[in-house]
């Protein structure tokens, strides 16, 4: 009887933490992931933090301590979707305040600084007396402005990168061209003589033949003579 009663017992006692568990609350998994997040244990606490959310969707802490503890797991895309998840529904100030502050933390690092800069006046909208996010949309604004002007001096330099690599090729080109050039003169000239040998030939051509007009000219006109010497003779 002690033996059965004792199997009993355990029986008992086991539906009765069954029972307990299930009958924990979102407000529960919370604290247990707050706890567990306090100790480090950041990939315990998502999971507790995702238990609250099983049972209250709508739960803005355990949205916001899930994007904590995935941030603290450097899976930086997922931690941004639950701030702004988390952004659209929270309407605590003070709490807006901290989840502005963490998006503009994650744009920083990223180095997008105008959305950065963005999420940092939001969370001091929410929070005027924020003296570390103050802090850090000086320090944004600073970066986003070395920023620009780093670029400013790249665009400059590649500009005159450009134009210096356009000259070397234009004298590049003027090089080859000057190469060319005594060729294309000796081209010329050797055309030249052909054409000036075409018209010397011309020329000559056609002085035999005024030449031999000439001499048909003479012929004719001593025939003639001779002709009409015959007549007067007759």
């Amino acid at each position: 009887m002690l033996q059965k009663f004792y199997i009993i017992s355990l029986l008992m006692l086991g539906m009765a933490a069954g029972s307990y568990a299930q009958q924990k609350t979102d407000r529960d998994y919370i604290r247990s992931g707050n706890k567990l997040y306090n100790d480090s244990l950041f990939i315990k606490a998502e999971v507790d933090y995702r238990k609250a959310l099983d049972i209250n969707p709508k739960s803005t802490d355990a949205m916001f301590n899930l994007g904590n503890s995935l941030l603290m797991q450097q899976k930086v895309k997922e931690a941004m979707e639950q701030y702004e998840s988390v952004s659209k529904v929270e309407k605590d100030k003070s709490k807006l305040a901290e989840i502005y502050h963490n998006m503009g933390v994650i744009l920083q690092s990223a180095k997008q600084y105008p959305q950065c800069i963005e999420a940092y006046k939001e969370s001091l909208r929410n929070n005027p007396k924020d003296d570390e996010t103050r802090y850090n949309l000086a320090l944004a604004q600073k970066l986003l402005k070395d920023q620009q002007q780093n670029q400013q001096n790249q665009d400059q330099q590649q500009q005159q990168q450009d134009q210096k690599e356009d000259k070397q090729d234009q004298n590049k080109d003027q090089q080859e061209q000057d190469k060319k050039d005594p060729q294309q003169q000796q081209q010329q000239q050797q055309q030249q003589k052909n054409e000036m040998s075409k018209e010397n030939a011309q020329q000559l051509l056609n002085a035999v033949m005024q030449d031999e007009k000439n001499v048909q000219d003479k012929v004719k006109k001593q025939i003639q003579i001779q002709g009409k010497k015959l007549d007067k003779d007759w």
